[in-house]
């Protein structure tokens, strides 16, 4: 049934915390058991409804991008994301927010930002020269795609960062990424294999840039179809430059009647929206129970989850052990709508077998059956971490 078009000062609709998690939980897909269906084909239509999905070097457990596929895929398979970056060509990589898996077919809301690169790029670039990026680029022009471990012709220098190569050309292949005359086609692990863009895409015509306005948009076309209900700060985490078109964009769209301005029951003054559809078509329960990465979509924009969820996420990989408070890399469990525990996992590689460094409890629910039914997943997250 279809809601009444609201008018431009139609008063907010009002929500409470557990409708807006529920509708947060549906928009994401953490809901029901397999939203994607469990072929290969589920991991193209995981990264395109969700938007992007983040790539992240700790490698603790499983790294995030194949987790927080698996979270929402259970017959996932890491050949299946292989499959879509390397064979079909779906899904590439480049920065959102962090370094993602973005599906193909969005990439012409990236080409400014890969022009902006080109033209103004950071300081870290600052040591490549135009003749290092022709040369680099020239190389894999005539030789064809490469790694990092391809290049030993390069006369080592010392590393000025942590995550800093002592191959100079390592810079050289990141700022030819960004700028978009390379991208990566392959990846085995951490390592990356860039080849020509044109080349990788076998492209007749390179995609049309984006207008300003289109990528704004898309951007708050994403975030309503992965967040249900949204703020400001959600549609542009990490984007704070983006904030006054989307904003303008938003007021237009409650102007038109296609979103509806939302309070949500303890978000104080903080403004939401959500499409008149989403409202009217409100979760009463989520189910299931899912080990979230902490690079998850759902967690990984911390102020949103506490709002909602009532759950301040720590991220310790980076905090001294003496204070650390859930462990090194602790992952969020979600048991029915609830965050219910934050346990601490490593992998025994050489044993096939994740260790259980630290299970903390989170909130009042009643804990009658839930660790059983944890235990059960983390055998099933022991199974995929493992499989061969």
């Amino acid at each position: 049934m279809l809601m009444p078009r609201p008018s431009a000062s139609a008063s907010p609709v009002s929500i409470t915390q557990t409708e807006a998690r529920h509708l947060w939980l549906r928009a994401q897909r953490l809901d029901t058991p397999e939203p994607f269906g469990a072929d290969a084909s589920a991991t193209l239509a995981a990264i395109e409804h969700l938007g992007y999905v983040q790539i992240d070097t700790i490698n603790v457990i499983e790294r995030c991008h194949h987790h927080i596929l698996w979270s929402r895929i259970p017959a996932y398979r890491r050949e299946h994301l292989h499959h879509a970056q390397s064979v079909d060509k779906t899904v590439f990589e480049y920065w959102t927010h962090a370094l993602s898996y973005v599906p193909t077919r969005d990439l012409k809301y990236y080409l400014a930002d890969m022009k902006l690169h080109q033209t103004a790029p950071k300081a870290w670039y600052d040591s490549v020269t135009p003749a290092d990026l022709r040369k680099i680029v020239t190389r894999i022009r005539k030789h064809g795609a490469l790694s990092i471990r391809d290049i030993d012709d390069d006369i080592p220098v010392e590393k000025d960062h942590p995550w800093a190569s002592r191959k100079p050309s390592k810079r050289a292949l990141q700022l030819a990424f960004y700028i978009g005359k390379l991208t990566i086609s392959e990846r085995s692990g951490m390592l990356k294999t860039y080849e020509l863009m044109e080349r990788h895409f076998n492209w007749e015509r390179p995609p049309r840039r984006a207008t300003e306005k289109e990528t704004t948009d898309y951007l708050l076309d994403r975030a309503l179809r992965s967040q249900g209900v949204v703020s400001l700060d959600s549609a542009c985490h990490l984007n704070a430059k983006r904030k006054p078109l989307v904003r303008a964009a938003i007021d237009m769209r409650v102007k038109k009647g296609l979103l509806v301005p939302v309070t949500i029951e303890g978000a104080g003054k903080a403004a939401h929206w959500a499409e008149p559809q989403t409202l009217a078509e409100r979760p009463v329960q989520a189910q299931g129970v899912h080990i979230l990465s902490p690079f998850d979509p759902l967690i990984i924009q911390r102020k949103r989850l506490h709002l909602l969820f009532g759950y301040e996420h720590r991220f310790e990989a980076y905090v001294p052990k003496e204070k650390r408070v859930y462990g090194y890399f602790a992952l969020p469990v979600l048991v029915d709508g609830e965050i219910v525990a934050a346990i601490d996992l490593k992998a025994d590689r050489e044993r096939r077998a994740l260790h259980i460094q630290q299970w903390n409890w989170i909130g009042t629910r009643k804990r009658q059956g839930l660790k059983a039914a944890i235990e059960s997943r983390l055998h099933d997250f022991e199974q995929f971490q493992f499989a061969s």
